[in-house]
């Protein structure tokens, strides 16, 4: 199949190989970029790939926490371009939506968008010509433990964290390094097997892994799934305020354990349509003409 520029321009910018290398792994798969990203692992060894930009969709996330860190709340509310997400009105719209999600203590979208957030959300709408909405909310209880959080001043990405002790200020710090390091799991034992798994057949497939010894590729995959597991779980990060402590190290000198996390990026899991803007314009002069 024929592979657009445009996809070639972003498997490079994930992944930092050759656009011949890049094109090609991209024919082989039908265009697929993720497959593509996976055997391009197998082949070259690649060690990982950037998360893809087209994902993004725009707006602002936003978070709000207890003084007696007892609870915390986190929603994510949505814009169709990035220039409405900076609107005074838009974001006042935020404040009220977590506003109210920390005084209910919402769960779920449908219980948070009451008749009150709908008339507000339906009229800003209409006043600023986009469509707005509210996509995620979370709530996180501190039980006997505590709840921080980190807000990046971008406004896109939001964090809580849950300990089992300490106070605020050292869950903030844990939620900090999270938004900063993008952990998948707390502990490694807390890793789904599939993640594992298809981590394993990337690793067999690499390779300096060809053509050696079962016995020698099976203490080399142990070896690579253990830091691939570092690498990846919360508590065993270099913090990054402190690198030469462990994030689990950290918590543990003040006598708490992180019991989890939940970290929000703005878009993450949206698939954004990429417009030709000059291609729009030239489009409708075009029509004006006709």
């Amino acid at each position: 199949m024929a592979v657009s520029a445009s996809l070639v321009k972003e498997l490079r910018e994930r992944t930092g190989l050759g656009m011949m290398e890049c094109k090609k792994a991209l024919v082989e798969t039908d265009g697929d970029i993720d497959v593509a990203i996976e055997n391009l692992r197998k082949a070259s060894g690649l060690k990982a790939a950037k998360k893809a930009d087209r994902t993004a969709a725009e707006g602002v996330v936003a978070v709000k926490v207890a003084e007696d860190g007892s609870y915390g709340v986190m929603v994510e509310v949505n814009s169709e371009t990035d220039f409405v997400a900076r609107d005074a009105g838009f974001l006042a719209f935020v404040d009220t939506v977590v506003s109210k999600a920390f005084d209910t203590k919402a769960t779920d979208v449908a219980a948070l968008a009451g008749d009150e957030i709908e008339s507000t959300r339906q009229a800003l709408v209409q006043k600023i010509g986009e469509n707005i909405g509210v996509r995620r909310v979370q709530l996180i209880e501190a039980g006997s433990g505590v709840v921080g959080a980190y807000l990046h001043s971008n406004n896109r990405i939001a964090v809580l964290t849950q300990l089992t002790a300490g106070d605020v200020e050292l869950a903030r710090d844990i939620a900090m390094h999270v938004a900063a390091v993008n952990p998948q799991v707390v502990n490694s034992a807390d890793m789904p097997a599939e993640v594992v798994e298809k981590e394993k057949e990337i690793i067999k497939a690499q390779p300096d892994m060809e053509g050696k010894p079962a016995e020698i590729v099976d203490k080399m995959m142990v070896g690579r799934i253990n830091k691939f597991l570092k690498e990846n779980s919360l508590v065993d990060q270099p913090f990054v305020k402190k690198p030469e402590v462990t994030v689990g190290k950290l918590a543990k000198d003040a006598g708490a354990e992180v019991v989890g996390f939940v970290r929000f990026e703005v878009g993450e899991g949206i698939e954004k349509v990429e417009e030709d803007f000059a291609a729009e314009v030239a489009a409708q002069v075009a029509a004006s003409k006709a």
